[in-house]
């Protein structure tokens, strides 16, 4: 705290006059930085479109957002493998919460029979996979140049997803 406070002149005191512990600081700057996401998330939420577009407009807004913001996506997955409890928490009731009862919700629409939280937590992960697995994808035979592109990747995951609760339905 005392290095925060010299960064931006101010006093430790003052610092701690608005979060009350390091913690407090961290969740506020986590939200900040993830504010502006919502917003292109909450534009997926709000359209008038079916559950089945509302998942593609999902998972391309995901991808998008994690390819615009590489310094956000790094912390993400720092905090994820560094796991601490208390921080994890923190994560998911301070600043992820509303995001994945929308997405579990839509999971819910989409296949009522399946559990809510385990679709949306795949539908996660499969975003978060190519992403993060982008740079060694390019170097596997088969690979093609429009793999790179967000909108290829968003279709070919929402159609995956929606042929799988098809077959699963059946």
């Amino acid at each position: 705290m005392r290095q925060l406070a010299q960064a931006v002149e101010m006093s430790v005191a003052a610092i701690y006059h608005h979060f009350p512990d390091k913690n407090a600081l961290y969740l506020e700057a986590v939200r900040f930085a993830f504010s502006y996401k919502e917003q292109v998330f909450a534009q997926v939420w709000e359209s008038d479109c079916t559950a089945e577009e509302k998942l593609h407009g999902f998972i391309r807004s995901l991808i998008d957002v994690m390819l615009e913001d590489r310094d956000f996506h790094r912390l993400m997955q720092r905090e994820i493998l560094e796991a601490d409890p208390e921080r994890m928490e923190l994560l998911a009731q301070g600043v992820f919460k509303e995001q994945f009862c929308l997405l579990m919700d839509l999971a819910a629409e989409l296949a009522p029979e399946q559990d809510a939280h385990l679709l949306a937590a795949s539908v996660i992960g499969l975003a978060k996979y190519y992403i993060e697995y982008q740079p060694l994808l390019k170097n596997f035979p088969g690979w093609k140049p429009e793999y790179d592109e967000p909108g290829v990747i968003a279709a070919h995951i929402t159609e995956l997803l929606l042929a799988g609760l098809k077959t699963k339905a059946a």
